[in-house]
C-alpha cells in the first residue's frame, strides 16, 4: 500500500512543478537553473504528442495509448499488492503509474505535456523531461533489470 502513497506523491511533485513552470513568463525560459553548477537547463515546453512531438498530429492515439499502457501498470500493481514478495515488481510499476498517470492527467486535461528540464550532458542536452518521464523510464530500467536478470518466482 505504500507504493500507491509514494506513486500519489510523486505524481502530485510532478503536478506541482508542471503549475509552478506554466504560471512563469514563457519569455524566462530557457534558463539554467541555480546551484547546479549549468548541468540543468530549466525549458517551459508543451509536448502534444510523444517524445519528440512523435504522432502529435494523432492526438486520439496520443491520449488513448498511454491510458491503456498506464491502467495495464495499474491493474498489475493491484494484481502484485495481495501477493508476497514481487518488490521490484511493484517499485517498477508504481514508478510507471506515477509518471503515466501525470502525463495523461496533462493530455487529457491541457491538451499537452508539459516537459520543464534537461540535463546538459552529452545527448541529454537534446532532451526536455519532467518527473513523470524520470519514473516512467526508472521504473521500465527496473522492470527490465528484474525480467533479464531477477530469480523466477516459485523456483528454489
Amino acid at each position: 500500500m505504500y507504493l500507491l502513497g509514494a506513486a500519489a506523491a510523486l505524481f502530485g511533485l510532478d503536478q506541482c512543478l508542471k503549475h509552478l513552470v506554466e504560471q512563469q513568463d514563457p519569455e524566462r525560459f530557457p534558463k539554467t537553473m541555480d546551484h547546479t553548477g549549468g548541468k540543468i537547463k530549466l525549458y517551459r515546453n508543451h509536448n502534444r504528442g510523444f517524445c519528440f512531438e512523435f504522432l502529435k498530429h494523432r492526438p486520439g492515439l496520443v491520449r488513448q495509448l498511454p491510458l491503456c499502457l498506464t491502467s495495464a501498470a495499474g491493474g498489475i500493481l493491484c494484481f502484485l499488492s495481495s501477493r508476497k514478495g514481487y518488490r521490484a515488481e511493484k517499485a517498477g510499476y508504481a514508478l510507471v503509474l506515477a509518471g503515466g498517470l501525470s502525463n495523461l492527467y496533462d493530455r487529457f486535461k491541457r491538451g499537452y505535456v508539459v516537459d520543464y528540464f534537461s540535463i546538459q550532458a552529452g545527448v541529454l542536452k537534446k532532451v526536455v523531461l519532467n518527473l513523470g518521464d524520470l519514473c516512467i523510464a526508472a521504473g521500465a530500467v527496473i522492470l527490465t533489470v528484474k525480467s533479464l536478470f531477477g530469480e523466477e518466482h516459485g523456483k528454489s
